[in-house]
Formats: structure tokens, sequence, C-alpha cells
């Protein structure tokens, strides 16, 4: 299938989602917002991969939401129909689109697989939305990321806010929200929002494909289980979660299965020959 924004590669058990807007400096136009959801729940729901990157082209990784998003007919609160109705219910309509839009950065959150993003350059706005729903960020050296929208007189609304507030320390994001400022790579990675940075893209690549790789070859399910876990443990108690994680192993964990094979593999000095994850039929898909 053909996107407008992405170019899909699936090879070896990873998906590759690249940006391809590389000359416009990939801005997220409102397909962007449709396609992208698109891609990862195919992926996703036909268990199509067992690891999912994510990178960009062009000078910088994205600059954030397009205006065309803004300024859209379709965008509630915006067009002359809409001016002329009740407010309370304009704005009730707008609440709802917010929401929908929110929900094509938290497939990235929700999916079975673990998903990477390799930046280079700037990350800016949406950009910052979407690196921080993914599992794992690495950068090139000349990265930044930028919380703009302050910069344009909103509040940054599609995910940056719940998430960097568990990814780096609260009085960080704070400075970045109300100032605006460049959060370089090399801080960014000091505050733990970045997990490594590579002198270019090419080298940059090259490393998190090789992550993808070990990953792919651990069992599909465990991973599954272990990204579960770990986000749930973000949002509860410790005893919470370890109540949560001995419930999944009661239902999920079969030591006569990935186990034996993964103890096989490695005495054997080979990969796991592991089942994929099964299809997920949803109502009316």
């Amino acid at each position: 299938m053909t996107y407008r924004c992405f170019n899909v590669e699936i090879a070896n058990h990873i998906a590759h989602i690249q940006l391809n807007r590389g000359a416009e400096l990939n801005t997220m136009v409102p397909e962007f917002w449709t396609e992208l959801p698109t891609i990862v729940r195919d992926i996703d729901d036909n268990a199509r991969a067992r690891v999912i990157v994510i990178s960009s082209t062009g000078k910088h990784f994205s600059a954030g939401m397009d205006l065309a998003v803004f300024t859209g007919g379709g965008s509630a609160g915006t067009s002359a129909a809409r001016s002329q109705q009740e407010r309370g219910r304009v704005r009730a309509s707008l609440r709802l689109s917010v929401l929908d839009i929110q929900k094509s950065f938290n497939v990235l959150e929700e999916a079975r697989m673990p998903v990477l993003v390799a930046i280079q350059g700037g990350c800016v706005g949406g950009g910052v939305d979407l690196a921080s729903a993914c599992d794992c960020r690495y950068t090139t050296e000349d990265a930044f990321f930028v919380i703009q929208e302050i910069n344009i007189g909103m509040t940054a609304d599609v995910g940056t806010f719940p998430r960097l507030c568990n990814l780096m320390p609260t009085g960080m994001v704070r400075e970045l929200a109300y100032s605006g400022r460049r959060l370089p790579a090399r801080k960014a990675m000091e505050l733990g929002f970045v997990n490594e940075i590579f002198p270019n893209q090419q080298a940059m690549l090259g490393h998190v494909m090789g992550i993808a790789k070990d990953i792919a070859e651990k069992s599909p399910l465990a991973v599954y289980g272990s990204k579960v876990m770990i986000n749930y443990a973000r949002d509860h108690s410790v005893a919470d979660g370890l109540d949560y994680i001995a419930t999944w192993q009661a239902g999920m964990y079969f030591p006569e299965t990935d186990m034996m094979e993964a103890f096989k593999a490695k005495s054997e000095k080979r990969p796991g020959k592991f089942d994929e994850l099964l299809p997920v039929r949803r109502r009316g898909g």
C-alpha cells in the first residue's frame, strides 16, 4: 500500500516505518494522523513483525503538526458553520477531536511489540509527542527537541505531558514546556529521555536495527508481556504491579514451549524458533 507520509518495509520480523517527506520537514499533515495508526494497527493486529523501528528522512525528524491540521475545514471549532453553532457543543466536539488525534500516537504505546525511534535533527511539537510514545529513543548528535506548542500560544495536548513526566525530571519538563527552548540530544540523554547518541544517521540506524534484531530473536509473547508490565508499572503502585505480573504469568506462561525452546536454542548456539503472536480480530474489522 502507498502512503503520502510514510514508507513501510517489513523484513526479518522487523517493521521499518519511515517518514518520507524530508523536503517538507516531515510536517504532520492531515493524512499523517490517519496513516500512522493504520500502519501500526495493521502490523500489530496481523502480527506482521516482532518489533517496529520508526525513522525519518531529510535534515530534521519532524517539524511537528502542519498548519493545515489547525485550519482545515474539518477541524472542530474552525469552520464557518461551526462558528454559528452553540459554543458549548462546539467545544465538546473539539475535545473529541483532540482525543481522536491522541489515538494516532496511543497506538505506539498499545502495540504488542516494542517501538524504537531513531531521530535526526529537529524533533519539534508533535514529533516530541511521537517520540515520547515509543519504547526507546535514539538520536544523532545534532538532534534536539522542542515543545513547540508554547511558542505558538497553545498548550501541548497530544501526549507530551502525560508521558514526558514519566520519562524525565518534572522540573525540566516544566522548563521546556514554559519556555519553548531546545533540549539538545546530549542533555536529553543525561535526563534519561534518550538511550544513546550517534555521530550520524547511518550509525544510528545501524545500531537501532541491531537492537531490533536482538528483540526479534526473542519470544514474541515474552516481549509482549514485558512491554505490558513496564507500562502497567509506570501507572500503578509496586503492589499493583506485582499482583498483575502474577496474574499474567498464571495465564500466559508455559515453560514447556518458549522457555524450553530458548534453552535448546542457546545450547545449540542458534536463534530460537518461536511462534508468532496470534492476529487480533477486532469488531467491525
